[in-house]
């Protein structure tokens, strides 16, 4: 059979007037910092099955697809979703630390970038980035490690405006945070692997809780 590794997609940044673009380390984790806007490195669309990443151990940490075993890696889709439900990526210039044990989750860091969930009404394009508002952070336990997720919205969405608070998404998009609870508990389910727990009984906290300090978002 052919190897199905041996093609594997790559979004590379254009180059600055200063040399080349890392997303990892040269773009900016705030977009406007008076207001508390991030920046979002959009690294999978929604819809899409294809697990793409920021490459942390590659010169200038291009999104690639990530490889296990020597195959591309796909997420399986999830009844009744299609692939990932929202639009998924990272904050840049973020860490979770494999060396840190949370207090939270009594697990150490994944050792790689926060992870967001865009919930907005968008198909966003890989490699872009865009300017988000923070609503709330759920905190996963992946096989062992801490795995924050945040929950956030592009700024020009419709809903914006009315998406304040983790609280608001209930009352505005009712049934996605559980769907998004569901699917990270389950999605690695039909690989073998064990359901995902959470801590704080799998509920979200809102941005303004001590947890968004825990994730230095201020």
């Amino acid at each position: 059979g052919s190897n199905h590794a041996s093609v594997v997609y790559s979004h590379w940044y254009p180059e600055s007037t200063s040399g080349p673009i890392s997303p990892f380390h040269d773009i900016p984790l705030h977009s406007d910092k008076q207001k508390n806007i991030f920046n979002m490195l959009v690294e999978i669309p929604r819809w899409t099955n294809a697990k793409m990443e920021i490459c942390k151990e590659e010169f200038m940490n291009p999104i690639k697809q990530d490889v296990k075993n020597g195959k591309l890696r796909f997420v399986n889709n999830i009844f009744p979703h299609k692939g990932y439900i929202w639009n998924y990526g990272a904050l840049p210039q973020t860490w979770e630390d494999p060396n840190h044990q949370d207090p939270n989750t009594n697990a150490k860091g994944d050792n790689d970038p926060i992870d967001v969930c865009e919930i907005g009404s968008k198909i966003l394009s890989r490699g872009s980035v865009v300017p988000v508002k923070v609503l709330g952070i759920l905190a996963m336990i992946d096989e062992g490690e801490t795995d924050w997720k945040v929950i956030a919205i592009h700024t020009d969405d419709p809903l914006a405006n009315k998406l304040n608070d983790i609280d608001d998404v209930d009352k505005h998009m009712p049934g996605l945070l559980k769907a998004t609870r569901d699917w990270f508990r389950f999605y690695k389910v039909p690989t073998g692997k064990p359901e995902n727990t959470f801590a704080f009984n799998g509920d979200f906290k809102n941005k303004q809780e001590e947890e968004r300090s825990l994730l230095r978002l201020d």
